[in-house]
């Protein structure tokens, strides 16, 4: 008998069974047979899992398991990334949250990094329960983090290497800053946001008295001004930056400004003479055809002025505020207050022409959201041109391959414009630039200060100071392939596996890194190693809400997977979603969309019903819509599975059983023959990375045909009084759930394996873990003599479920038993009834089953069809006959719509129409035309 619960309960078995697989060393690779590898993309110690990596991890962790039941010898390799910028905002959030009145700056740098590793030793091990709790399968011992001191070689290493290779230099280059964080950030961290502001038109007096004759026309060449002008006039969206102004700039064939190129301009409030040049860039159709040329502050304008040898003037402290090269009484001024300064000092002079409204793109930081400045500093820099040219003949040649290929697309644009990659940082928390510098400024790089000293002949007496700087954190994490393989060590490359693991299998991530990750650790790992990093890049959505909309903490539908898992209250779930927020209304309208959304908190729904719903949402597509109603759906799901076996189990009682039955009925030849098809479209599906096809197809074969068919067809047998016919079924039903539990194992682990170890010895079959059993290939199944019978029963199937159509529509209890009368239908048919009359009997509650003789007219009686056989149910103290009149017009007409829609289509279809589709839609022609005269005939006999 079993000793299943009678109820499914996760909590009660899921964390003992993951501390079981992980003590038992199931996780680790085993040295045997095709190495398969997976990268975990490492999450950033800021806090905990989010619903994205809860989706991805999940995803990565099916293919694991998969791989590791077909033999493979899998390495999922785990590990934690140190994310400079986020981390430091975090942890200094942090310091101001504890009131003592600690910050980065009173703490120092080695206070402060202190504080960091404080908080990543707590990070990260949430970080990993929170993975443990989702059943993630990685090899624990080898976890890496990008600080460690095997990363940090590597990071070392590469760094050197390319600088030796004349790839990373050292410049004063324009670089977008963030005033808030005090330091250069990438492009790929800055969002441009459309936002109201203003262009305003400001008057820039030609030097000398200078004047010109100024022309103007309307679009058809009519001439509507002609003045004499002594100035020109510049339109800007950032006044406070004109006092970086090194040019003005016009279009040469501009006809309104002759002669005006080579001439000066006096800058207003400042006194210095500019020149005015003349330059294609300009676009004379946009504002008055006048451009401010500020060579510091404007990445188009740093290019203009390269062009033209132009002066570089910054006028900004790295905080944003006015720096010494502003005139004195603006010095000190926040930007804003300079701008609101300068536009009143200019409207005193009568230098401001116009002030009107313009929609412009603010560039904002992505982790501060302050408007990014362009900044004048000395930065390291990645020569990309030749690295980028590699990394997309590496994928263009199909040596990594993209999935959905069309990801290729969004590669290949961004690597074919491409610009040299900042790498630098003015953080503290991160890998510190292996350069020192002597008090004349020389620079020199090495893998140490012993190095460096020894290389260059600098003795002791010669001072050094290192960089202050770190490396960008995409720098480390584009080494990430192989520097947790070991690399550059060789004694560790042979310890970690390095040839036998790298190239990994497949990287599981999303488009949102593409260009961040995916392309740099392609460049990367090629480079270094003459490998490619991955086989395959599998580019998943990012989850949504039910509704679409972005998860967010401003937005309050964040949803914490462990929530979902574990359960939460309403009032923790509220406390969680505002907590930390500093504005009361924002927190009040959370709390309000909270507690209509979960007015009774999230039960519990299990980490198989989460795991489930992910792989069903997992479609090709860009944003995944995450419903809670989902999760629900697949908690009945694992419900069912495990009431299933329950039954199986009581139902097959001490019986034992050995190897492949050899079925005796329909029903079980039937069943094996859809367990070896749904086996072979779970190979397929695992393939093509399509985990939505792949869940819906087991979710198909378990909850349907396995639970609601053929364990009902089974139970005639079981419930008789003959032993040795109940015998094959049992021996079926055992070795199906057996093999279905094996199948479902990879995208809900937990139950699968509690379930496993009851019906696996019942089997004969020895092993502690469902997991460390094969995955059932389609090969395992000899299904040659089952094609006749599952023919056979896909007719009783639709036999069974007309007739319970039937029944509910006459609204007759399950329990009440009813006459079955059968008209037409060839000599199949009636073998066939006769051959599943017991099950019909029992599964439809029939008390007769009757032929018709030819031309005896049948009683009133509801109708159903199936193929030509006709199936009446006398309704004679069954129903109302009126009402079954009724409901007979009604299915007629809906009958007579489908064979309009049909015959409709037929007519439309051309000769470019492949046949096999037009026979199919005739065949569909012929079924309604049969169904349609079968019901008239019996609305006729209704009178």
């Amino acid at each position: 008998m079993t000793t299943l619960p009678p109820g499914y309960e996760p909590k009660d078995f899921e964390s003992r069974l993951y501390a079981e697989w992980e003590a038992s060393g199931c996780f680790r690779p085993s040295g045997q047979g095709t190495p398969y590898c997976i990268l975990l993309p490492p999450p950033n110690v800021t806090g905990t899992l989010h619903m994205g990596h809860a989706f991805q991890h999940t995803l990565m962790d099916a293919l694991a398991r998969y791989h590791r039941m077909r033999g493979f010898d899998v390495l999922w390799q785990m590990g934690t990334d140190h994310a400079g910028i986020a981390t430091e905002m975090v942890v200094s959030r942090n310091l101001a949250a504890e009131g003592k009145g600690q910050t980065r700056d009173s703490l120092g740098r080695e206070g402060f990094i202190a504080k960091v590793w404080e908080w990543k030793a707590t990070s990260g091990d949430t970080i990993e329960r929170q993975m443990r709790r989702m059943g993630a399968s990685g090899d624990w011992s080898r976890s890496t983090f990008t600080m460690d001191e095997m990363s940090s070689r590597a990071v070392v290493e590469a760094f050197v290497r390319w600088y030796e290779d004349g790839l990373i230099y050292r410049g004063q280059r324009l670089v977008n800053w963030d005033p808030v964080l005090k330091t250069a950030i990438s492009d790929l961290e800055v969002e441009n946001v459309e936002e109201d502001g203003f262009l305003w038109s400001i008057r820039y007096p030609l030097a000398d008295g200078a004047t010109y004759e100024h022309v103007e026309r309307d679009a058809d060449g009519n001439e509507v001004l002609r003045e004499v002008r002594d100035y020109l006039v510049v339109a800007t969206t950032r006044p406070e930056t004109m006092l970086g102004d090194t040019a003005v700039m016009v279009h040469p064939e501009d006809p309104r400004y002759p002669g005006l190129v080579g001439r000066e301009v006096v800058l207003p409030l400042t006194g210095r003479r500019i020149p005015v040049i003349g330059d294609e860039y300009v676009d004379r159709e946009f504002g008055t055809g006048v451009v401010k040329v500020t060579p510091a502050h404007d990445f188009n304008d740093y290019q203009v002025g390269q062009r033209h040898g132009l002066p570089v003037i910054n006028i900004f402290t790295p905080e944003a505020a006015l720096n010494d090269n502003a005139p004195e009484k603006y010095r000190g001024l926040d930007r804003y207050e300079a701008r609101k300064a300068i536009l009143a000092d200019l409207e005193a002079q009568g230098l401001l022409v116009e002030t009107r409204p313009h929609k412009l793109q603010v560039p904002r930081g992505d982790r501060t959201g302050q408007v990014i400045e362009p900044y004048l500093t000395d930065q390291w820099f990645v020569r990309m041109d030749a690295l980028a040219r590699r990394g997309l003949e590496l994928v263009e040649s199909g040596q990594v391959q993209f999935v959905p290929p069309n990801w290729i697309n969004t590669y290949r644009h961004w690597m074919e414009n491409i610009q040299d990659w900042c790498i630098s940082r003015q953080l503290w928390w991160g890998h510190r630039i292996p350069a020192w510098f002597d008090e004349a400024g020389n620079c020199y790089v090495g893998r140490s200060e012993a190095e460096v000293r020894q290389k260059h002949g600098l003795g002791a007496e010669v001072a050094l100071r290192q960089d202050p700087d770190v490396l960008e954190t995409w720098f480390s994490s584009q080494l990430w392939p192989f520097s947790t393989m070991g690399w550059p060590d060789p004694e560790k490359m042979a310890e970690r596996g390095f040839d036998r693991y790298l190239p990994s299998s497949v990287l599981v991530t999303g488009f949102d890194i593409i260009f961040f990750w995916v392309a740099r650790m392609i460049m990367a790992t090629d480079y270094f190693t003459g490998k490619v990093p991955f086989r395959d890049v599998y580019i998943t959505g990012l989850i949504r809400d039910k509704d679409g909309q972005k998860m967010s903490k401003s937005k309050g539908n964040v949803l914490d997977p462990l929530d979902i898992i574990d359960g939460i209250s309403l009032e923790d779930l509220v406390a969680k979603r505002t907590r930390g927020l500093m504005q009361p209304k924002m927190a009040e309208k959370i709390e309000k969309a909270t507690r209509k959304e979960f007015p009774d908190g999230i039960p519990a729904h299990g980490a198989d019903a989460l795991r489930f719903t992910f792989a069903a949402l997992a479609s090709h597509g860009r944003d995944i819509k995450f419903d809670l109603g989902r999760a629900e759906g697949y908690k009945n799901f694992c419900n069912k599975l495990w009431n299933a076996t329950r039954f199986v189990l009581m139902n097959t009682g001490g019986a034992q059983f050995a190897g492949a039955p050899q079925p005796r009925t329909d029903a079980e030849k039937w069943i094996l023959s859809r367990l070896a098809a749904v086996v072979a479209e779970a190979q397929t599906q695992f393939a093509a990375y399509r985990f939505d096809l792949l869940a819906q197809a087991l979710y198909e074969f378990a909850w349907n045909e396995f639970c609601d068919w053929f364990v009902e067809l089974a139970k005639p047998a079981l419930n008789g009084g003959d032993e040795a016919a109940a015998a094959s079924p049992r021996h079926t039903l055992l070795y199906v759930l057996e093999a279905l539990l094996r199948l479902l194992h990879p995208l809900i682990p937990f139950v699968t394996e509690e379930l496993w170890r009851q019906v696996a010895p019942r089997l004969g079959i020895e092993g502690a873990s469902v997991s460390l059993r094969p995955y059932p290939l389609p090969e395992d199944f000899d299904v040659a003599g089952c094609a006749g019978a599952a023919a056979d029963v896909d007719w009783f199937r639709a036999m069974v479920s007309a007739l319970r159509r039937v029944r509910s529509e006459l609204g007759v209890s399950p329990s009440r038993q009813v006459r079955l009368l059968l008209q037409g239908g060839d000599a199949q048919d009636h073998a066939r009834v006769e051959r599943f009359d017991a099950q019909l009997r029992f599964l439809l509650r029939l008390e007769a089953i009757e032929a018709l003789p030819a031309g005896r007219e049948p009683p009133p009686a509801a109708a159903a069809v199936v193929g030509e056989l006709k199936l009446l149910v006398p309704l004679e103290g069954l129903v109302d006959l009126d009402a079954e009149r009724a409901r007979l017009d009604k299915e007629i007409a809906r009958v007579a719509a489908e064979k309009a829609k049909s015959e409709a289509k037929l007519a439309r279809f051309t000769e470019k129409v492949p046949p096999a589709v037009v026979e199919q839609e005739r065949q569909r022609l012929a079924d309604w035309t049969t169904k349609l005269a079968a019901l008239t005939g019996q609305r006729a006999r209704l009178g």
